[in-house]
């Protein structure tokens, strides 16, 4: 990425994903975003300027998600995908939600409930095996809450001007050969006609 002079943001202590929700959240005032990813949790930062471009399996293969086609596929709100994940919890991020619910079950409860808050305040209301699982990791799915919540206040920034592509040719031809990715140096001229 440095030597095609894109920026590298990051802070020790962080995660990316909170990085991402906070740069976000700063140049959507400026600018629609749109967030290259494979990541799901990504989807709850969906707002009227922040789009996901979510990867797929396969070359070529994405998904361009707004809150209105996340609503068509969920039926859920993009800020409701916190208490999703907090239901089902998310192995890749090692937290296990409640044991038993899994996103059939999580989804049908938020369209019922909204969020985890409405769940427990209407518990009586479940079917007894969905009162008894919730029941049992009460305190996990609280903790599970936290974690799935990208956090969009971390104190680092991009200056907008700053992150644009530019590239210079040959210090990127030498990266690339450096690492033995002669194909792709065909594509620079193509790169380069984005470049302003």
């Amino acid at each position: 990425m440095e030597s095609f002079d894109i920026p590298n943001i990051g802070l020790v202590g962080y995660e990316a994903d909170d990085c991402i929700g906070t740069l976000a959240y700063q140049a959507k005032e400026h600018a629609h975003v749109s967030i290259l990813t494979g990541d799901q949790d990504i989807l709850q930062l969906l707002d009227d300027n922040i789009s996901v471009i979510l990867l797929k399996k396969g070359y070529g293969n994405y998904l361009v998600h707004t809150p209105d086609t996340f609503f068509e596929e969920k039926g859920i709100k993009p800020r409701q995908m916190i208490d999703l994940k907090a239901l089902m919890g998310d192995p890749s991020d090692n937290y296990p939600g409640v044991k038993g619910i899994g996103e059939k079950t999580a989804l049908k409860l938020l369209k019922e409930f909204e969020h985890v808050e409405g769940i427990i305040t209407n518990l009586n209301s479940l079917s007894k095996s969905h009162k008894t699982k919730i029941e049992q990791d009460l305190e996990m799915l609280h903790l599970s809450r936290i974690l799935a919540e990208i956090k969009c206040d971390v104190p680092v920034t991009c200056v907008l001007e700053d992150a644009g592509l530019k590239i210079e040719k040959e210090k990127a031809v030498n990266k690339l050969m450096e690492l033995e990715l002669r194909g792709l140096q065909r594509l620079l001229p193509l790169a380069e006609s984005f470049v302003s």
